[in-house]
């Protein structure tokens, strides 16, 4: 079930971040949420799970030479990662910290933003509640989370196609329809939503897809769970190595405002 097409070793986290960021797709939503969020110079901006500082960069560049820039993240490496990565930029702080519990004063910031973040969190409710807590009245809030129910890859077999997002849905990502939650979500913490832009991200290059969706380590996956038999996930993957290829999931950005 492998083949030279497809990438059978998972990446490290910090290498796939990378990796994604400077993707067609990932530069092109990134670029999207940024003028969202509208970082402005004097303000005090949050990149929540902010990785290991891909984004930080530019909104120091943004809010220089008054503001600031708080990243959080849960993950000692990506905190890490970030402050070395930064560690030239003064108006940049990387703190250890989990959204769900912000280490961050009530009414303390202007602008926050979360990246493929919530889909993986415990409670994107609570979290998105302690976001609000922080943010100044006035204040901004920009996500950006795909609905895994939305992916489609074309296969001769469609019913194949199905079982493998089905899988996705059901096994690898922990909220996978958050994306289209957003809206309501941050609505019942107090929100007011004027915003959501649906962006679908395209892929025509088998490579490119493997390295952000990681098509056959996910096909391995869903033969242990079921959703594929080993005979069905050689014809699956021999059918996308055929080419031509092509994938697409919808990402939600949407705008919240205190």
């Amino acid at each position: 079930m492998t083949s030279s097409a497809f990438e059978t070793t998972t990446p490290d986290a910090i290498r796939y971040l990378d990796r994604l960021a400077v993707s067609d797709p990932g530069r092109f939503y990134k670029r999207r949420m940024f003028d969202a969020l509208d970082p402005r110079a004097g303000h005090r901006v949050l990149d929540l799970g902010c990785g290991p500082g891909t984004d930080l960069d530019a909104l120091a560049q943004a809010v220089a030479p008054a503001g600031a820039v708080i990243g959080v993240d849960l993950d000692e490496k990506m905190v890490a990662a970030a402050r070395e990565r930064t560690a030239g930029r003064s108006v940049v702080e990387v703190r250890h910290g989990d959204v769900h519990d912000l280490p961050l004063d009530d009414d303390s910031a202007d602008r926050a933003r979360t990246d493929r973040v919530l889909q993986h969190v415990a409670d994107p409710l609570a979290a998105l509640g302690e976001i609000r807590r922080v943010l100044r009245p006035g204040g901004r809030l920009v996500m950006g989370e795909p609905d895994w129910d939305t992916l489609t890859v074309d296969h001769p077999d469609t019913h194949l196609t199905r079982a493998y997002t089905r899988h996705v849905v059901d096994r690898v990502v922990r909220n996978a329809a958050v994306g289209r939650q957003l809206a309501r979500l941050a609505t019942e913490c107090g929100f007011t939503v004027p915003e959501v832009i649906p962006v679908t991200q395209v892929f025509r290059e088998l490579r490119v897809a493997d390295s952000i969706l990681g098509l056959e380590r996910t096909t391995r996956r869903a033969v242990e769970a079921g959703y594929f038999s080993e005979r069905e996930a050689e014809t699956w993957l021999s059918g996308l190595a055929q080419g031509p290829f092509l994938a697409a999931v919808t990402l939600y950005i949407v705008v919240a405002e205190v």
